[in-house]
């Protein structure tokens, strides 16, 4: 191999081994301007987006010790990095997808070392973000307090309301 070729797998192997997930797609009709608002976006959420020959994917997915159906691997082959949190970095790939004309195409994806297909990353991509699950859970811890707090603040403001009701009839 070529020692430029070699730079460029290591280069992909060291974007795999830190990336906590990557999903693969084909993508068709991405001009460059789309490109780069992708990257963009992809950016502000904790990824990255790399075009890659598939041959390169193949070897570099390899290296790491994971397999790739290589007869799905048809078209232009892009791989998308997360290294934040993967699931907001895929609600990005298919929110842009579906604002863009549907110009990718999920053909599955690796999380935490296990292989998904594409369905399981658009079953992913629903998820609630960690965020979004931490709001939901301090609701779940607050509601109880909240919910009784109210009782005991209805109970003390009818025992005033009846003190001035009857306060008023007597006089």
């Amino acid at each position: 191999m070529r020692a430029e070729k070699q730079l460029l797998l290591d280069e992909i192997k060291d974007k795999v081994g830190q990336a906590k997930a990557l999903v693969v797609t084909r993508y068709k009709g991405l001009n460059p301007n789309m490109a780069s608002d992708f990257r963009t976006l992809l950016a502000k959420n904790g990824g990255g987006f790399t075009v890659m020959r598939k041959r390169m994917l193949i070897k570099a997915v390899e290296g790491k010790g994971a397999q790739l159906d290589r007869a799905a691997l048809e078209g232009h082959i892009g791989v998308v990095f997360a290294y934040d949190d993967p699931i907001t970095t895929t609600k990005a790939v298919f929110q842009f997808s579906k604002e863009n004309e549907n110009v990718f195409e999920v053909l599955g994806g690796q999380f935490e070392g296990q292989l998904y297909s594409a369905q399981d990353v658009k079953t992913l991509s629903e998820l609630p973000s960690k965020d979004e699950m931490r709001a939901q859970l301090l609701g779940l811890f607050e509601a109880p307090m909240a919910q009784t707090l109210a009782v005991m603040e209805s109970l003390l403001t009818s025992v005033i309301y009846c003190l001035e009701n009857k306060s008023q009839e007597n006089n």
